[in-house]
């Protein structure tokens, strides 16, 4: 019995909420049947306001991106993606960031260190040398193509070519004849009359040969002094019959002890950017 008054009860509130719904609907007004711009604006309320060609107008604060040197955006987007990807191999093959890395690595193998400095320690110490040693090669190219075509005044391809230029005239200071004959020769290219008349082709390969050979001459030399003392260790504790305990276990902390005593981080640094002085 109870069951079935609620159920009546129910029933009747779901009549009542229909029968509101559909003199709500009879009594609204038809907005979507009216036509007519002036009819769907005088149905908005007043507070939307209506587009009019005044308010189309260049707002003098908004922020509109353009092209470099006037040209086209996308194009722009596109010359910058290709130049971040290429970074890492213009870092590797035309700085010194090469020979600078080559040497550091070549100083942990002399001291017997395996993990210190870490590599991340030893890349962030040539790449902060790297840019110490490019400033003014950059400051050239920065003046010489980078400003002129933000200007707009040179395209793209032009602002790379004059960017070259400064970058050239630092791999020829450092590179070696000998590499150089050898990449004309697999290039097949005249022989130049002047180291200008080299293209970039043999120039930056010649580079990179001649950065690794000065690389490892320079650890050839740091590494001799550290041989000694393993030689001298090892010699001393197999005379004494000390052959349980490895030689690598006395000169380790011998090698670390002359390095820090002649204050081995300065005399290294100093002499690798003297040497690109």
């Amino acid at each position: 019995m109870r069951a079935a008054i609620s159920h009546g009860k129910g029933v009747s509130l779901v009549l009542l909420l229909l029968s509101a719904i559909l003199l709500s609907a009879q009594t609204a007004t038809p907005i979507a049947r009216s036509s007519g711009p002036e009819l769907i604006s005088s149905a908005l309320p007043n507070s939307i306001p209506t587009t009019s060609p005044s308010m189309l107008t260049t707002d003098p604060n908004e922020i509109r991106i353009t092209g470099v040197g006037g040209g086209s955006l996308p194009w722009t987007i596109i010359v910058l993606l290709t130049f971040l990807t290429l970074i890492p191999s213009l870092l590797l093959c035309m700085t010194p960031f090469a020979r600078l890395l080559v040497v550091f690595h070549f100083l942990r193998q002399a001291l017997g260190l395996q993990t210190t400095p870490t590599n991340q320690t030893l890349i962030g110490l040539s790449l902060v040398l790297t840019f110490f040693v490019m400033q003014p090669v950059g400051a050239d190219i920065y003046q010489a193509s980078i400003l002129p075509m933000e200007s707009g005044r040179i395209t793209a391809m032009q602002a790379v070519e004059r960017g070259s230029a400064p970058v050239r005239q630092f791999m020829l200071h450092y590179v070696r004849e000998k590499d150089v004959a050898l990449f004309v020769e697999l290039a097949k290219e005249p022989r130049p009359r002047t180291p200008n008349d080299l293209s970039m082709r043999v120039v930056v390969p010649a580079y990179i040969l001649s950065e690794l050979k000065t690389g490892f001459q320079i650890g050839t030399v740091l590494f001799l002094p550290f041989l000694a003392i393993d030689m001298i260790v090892a010699s001393i504790s197999t005379s004494v019959g000390m052959l349980q305990l490895p030689p690598v276990v006395i000169s380790t902390p011998l090698k670390l002890l002359l390095f820090v005593m002649v204050d081995g981080w300065n005399l290294l640094v100093g002499s690798l950017m003297r040497s690109f002085s």
